[in-house]
């Protein structure tokens, strides 16, 4: 069940750096920058 969690985790991150990266607006980037933080945590299993 863990490494379910933690492929679900990884594709949301991928996902969300990559719409980081293709983002124009500046706001929309700091906000995906908010989200990437706790994923990374999570992924790294730190709560």
């Amino acid at each position: 069940m863990l490494y379910i969690y933690l492929a679900i985790a990884t594709y949301v991150l991928i996902m969300v750096v990559l719409n980081l990266l293709s983002e124009k607006n500046l706001m929309k980037q700091f906000n995906a920058a908010l989200v990437i933080i706790p994923l990374i945590l999570r992924i790294l299993l730190i709560k």
